[in-house]
């Protein structure tokens, strides 16, 4: 598969030095020097994944991914000078399924394009085993593997690619311990130390949406010191 980059970024020198890199790769990449013009690519191109800085003229990043996850659910890469817990948070509320901050490595930005791109579009197309069965159901949950839909008691609930990924690793093996760097390497890849928080908010942002009462959940627990597992009962 021929993969299409967006490059949402107004300082040229950065969306150069990516295109450089992911071009390296063998990506067709597309860059916007603001929101407005990164919407306008999304419309005429089959975009893959988008990276997206935060400061933006016209329309900022936070925005754009809001616009974005109105329409389509490929993977959101954040990159952004503002490295504060709160601004990562809101941007994985918004549905990015990663962030960096500045200043970053290109390199270590080519190997998260490269697994988000390896995990979301080999999850869509990987058939479920003759003897398994690609619904998963744990208590009032039912999560298709191959449509990637999730319902409880029978009403869809909207998941990111981040927050599916997480829920079927965990629906696959009810009572399965996980640790945050096992669920990151299961679903995005190499774990770095930057990672640290982003699964949590993850977790958080799925129990938001699935459990009756997220401060006391039913169905995600933390084994605290360990990580997260899923009950089926």
């Amino acid at each position: 598969m021929n993969y299409k980059i967006l490059i949402a970024e107004d300082e040229q020198d950065i969306a150069e030095l990516l295109k450089l890199y992911l071009e390296n790769e063998g990506y067709c990449v597309f860059c916007a020097g603001n929101g407005v013009e990164a919407l306008k690519i999304l419309e005429r191109e089959d975009i893959s994944l988008a990276v997206l800085d935060i400061m933006m003229p016209r329309m900022d990043g936070y925005e754009l991914t809001r616009r974005i996850r109105e329409t389509s659910n490929i993977p959101i890469l954040i990159l952004s000078a503002r490295d504060k817990s709160n601004d990562k948070i809101l941007g994985l509320n918004l549905g990015a399924d990663d962030y960096m901050a500045k200043p970053f490595d290109p390199l270590e930005i080519v190997a998260r394009v490269n697994s988000n791109l390896r995990r979301f579009y080999q999850l869509n197309t990987e058939k479920p085993k003759r003897e398994e069965s690609y619904i998963l159901k744990v208590g009032d949950l039912s999560l298709d593997t191959q449509t990637l839909v999730l319902k409880k008691k029978g009403e869809e609930v909207l998941l990111t690619p981040m927050e599916y990924k997480i829920l079927a690793l965990l629906m696959k093996k009810p009572g399965t311990i996980y640790t945050k760097v096992q669920i990151y390497e299961s679903t995005s890849g190499e774990y770095f130390e930057s990672d640290d928080n982003t699964i949590m908010v993850h977790i958080s942002n799925l129990r938001d949406k699935i459990e009756d009462n997220p401060k006391n959940p039913r169905y995600i627990k933390t084994i605290r010191g360990v990580g997260y597992k899923i009950e089926d009962r």
